[in-house]
């Protein structure tokens, strides 16, 4: 049995196991820290698999460590016994007058039942968990979301049910799209989440009891006082996996695992991560541009995935925001640019406001991609050309000149690529890259990787076709809802989408583009998180790797690229021009 308590510490009210119960009878077990005094405060609520009685410092000590270090305001201002894994410190935010609410999702930690990530069913009980919170004697009546990946992910999909109580939402470094961001980048499999499943949901699954961890705070098992056996475990779960890999197209499982967007329209504030190739970046800006939001804003910065959520920086904005719609305060939250951003230079980052997302003053600029140098050069050949490449060897890198001074890139790139492969199928692996004078390459901390290129994007040839009414040249988007074969030896155009970048290239580097048929991987050392699988080589944990989605006898043949004349292989950028133009 698992009975609510309450107890005064810490300067707060803290109810612990709180039941909020769900239209099916299954009860869910919430965390409610809150201020001592009497009062109606303003709700920011989380709801989320990874166990609201996991330490933060014990779940993911090496985060942690390392945040704690290069980042001590992180630290400063509180004890840190209620620090979680991507969510807010109620000791940051219950002395601000806010009633911070942890939800164990239906499964997980101190929550019973089955285990189904981000499905109809979960966003149905985070919509009623929401409702709770906003009718409590505690609370004001407005509920807020923050919180980081699977906390920012699942609000766009609660967002789109319109709960009444639901007044502002920030979703930082998530994804959106079940299908483009998450499991099938281009239509090819990412095996991501089936590791991420086992590592980090599994390992804190409801029934776990005396094999889970204890919450250093009550004593008690974060996983629930039962313990089940593996056999019974395995019947409240999916697999995730298998049944990622049932659906190669994004048909109505991926759909409804995903935001409808003309039907988010609360107040919001997306937070995107330049180096979160894989998973946080790309549904941060396509949620802000796509969704019916009247009053929205973008801020995107680079570091660490799980870093400036919690610096200075991040809780000061997100507090001016929630201040301004969860307690109606008159701040300066009104003058907040649309778009802020903290554009990456080989050496820090430079903060900037904007009106908007792509920037209204780009120069789209066009290179072009020769075969017989392997340069990007700014004027098409006049002459038609081709390079052959082993489609899963290194592949073929193009080069642009050295740049005459910095120029800034910022915004989606895209590239229109004409292609025939000696087999059926081809994968397309585009990478955006830079490189110093002496010839070494320009990479970036990403949000997990710290070896990571500027952009990535990906391409199954077979996924092909395009969707006229969503597709911009900048941002192609395909329809993933037909596989189209080749015909070996064929020539095919393909538009292929490089999801958004923003850096200052010094003058005398260079910019690259990487066209090969598999993941990229950073010629130096490679890097390790024990959350995950892998090793990070410069892709992070977000690899397609699963040898039953590329077949060798398919994926493995010989590739080959043209260009000139009627087939102009190109690379499209976005410069801006204020901070000069490539000559």
């Amino acid at each position: 049995m698992m009975n609510q308590q309450s107890e005064i510490r810490d300067g707060m009210r803290i109810d612990w196991d709180v039941q909020i119960a769900m239209g099916d009878g299954i009860v869910l077990r919430a965390d409610v820290y809150r201020p001592p005094q009497e009062g109606q405060y303003p709700v920011i609520l989380s709801y989320g698999p990874y166990a609201k009685g996991l330490a933060f410092q014990e779940g993911y000590p090496d985060q942690w460590q390392r945040m704690a270090d290069m980042h001590p305001d992180v630290v400063e201002g509180s004890t840190n016994k209620y620090q979680n894994w991507e969510v807010v410190d109620p000791e940051k935010w219950v002395p601000d007058g806010y009633v911070c609410v942890r939800v164990d999702s239906r499964g997980a930690g101190r929550s019973p039942g089955f285990i189904d990530p981000f499905s109809p069913r979960e966003t149905r009980d985070f919509y009623l968990c929401i409702e709770w919170a906003g009718t409590q004697p505690w609370s004001n009546g407005k509920v807020g979301l923050p919180g980081i990946s699977y906390y920012a992910i699942n609000q766009w999909h609660v967002a789109s049910l319109q709960p009444p109580h639901l007044a502002a939402i920030i979703p930082w470094e998530g994804a959106a799209d079940w299908y483009r961001d998450m499991t099938y980048h281009g239509g090819i499999l990412c095996t991501f989440f089936g590791n991420w499943f086992k590592k980090q949901v599994m390992t804190v699954q409801h029934g776990l009891g005396e094999r889970g961890p204890v919450n250093p705070n009550t004593g008690e098992r974060v996983a629930g006082p039962g313990t089940l056996s593996d056999e019974e475990l395995a019947r409240n779960r999916t697999n995730l996996e298998e049944v990622i890999q049932a659906h190669p197209l994004d048909d109505n499982y991926h759909r409804e695992r995903s935001p409808d967007w003309s039907k988010v329209t609360v107040p919001m504030l997306s937070s995107a991560n330049w180096g979160g190739l894989g998973l946080h970046s790309r549904g941060n800006f396509e949620g802000f541009v796509r969704a019916a939001s009247k009053q929205k804003w973008l801020e995107v910065h680079g570091r660490e995935h799980w870093t400036e959520f919690y610096t200075r920086y991040g809780v000061t904005l997100q507090k001016r925001f929630f201040d301004h719609f969860l307690k109606g305060i008159a701040n300066d939250w009104p003058t907040q640019p649309p778009v802020q951003l903290q554009v990456r230079r080989i050496d820090g980052f430079e903060e900037r406001g904007e009106n908007e997302w792509p920037l209204a003053r780009t120069r789209w600029t066009r290179f072009y991609l020769n075969p017989t140098d392997r340069s990007l050069s700014r004027e098409p050949l006049n002459i038609e050309r081709s390079i052959d490449y082993e489609a899963l060897g290194d592949g073929i890198t193009f080069l642009a000149p050295p740049l005459s001074r910095a120029t800034e890139i910022t915004g989606p790139a895209a590239a229109k690529l004409f292609v025939s492969s000696s087999t059926t199928d081809m994968d397309l692996f585009l990478i955006l890259r830079v490189f110093a004078p002496d010839g070494s390459e320009v990479v970036f901390q990403g949000a997990l990787d710290p070896h990571t290129p500027i952009s990535q994007g990906w391409l199954r040839a077979s996924h092909r076709k395009l969707d006229p009414n969503l597709s911009t040249e900048y941002r192609p988007y395909h329809t993933h809802n037909v596989v189209e074969p080749l015909t070996p030896g064929e020539v095919y155009e393909l538009d292929l989408e490089i999801w958004p970048t923003g850096v200052v290239v010094p003058a005398g580097y260079r910019i690259a583009l990487t066209i090969r048929g598999k993941d990229y991987e950073y010629a130096g050392e490679a890097a390790r998180l024990k959350t995950f699988v892998n090793e990070m080589k410069g892709c992070g944990p977000f690899l397609h790797d699963n040898p039953k989605n590329r077949p060798p006898s398919v994926f493995g043949g010989k590739n080959t690229l043209y260009s000139g004349k009627d087939r102009a292989s190109r690379l499209l950028l976005p410069v801006i021009p204020q901070r000069d133009s490539i000559t």
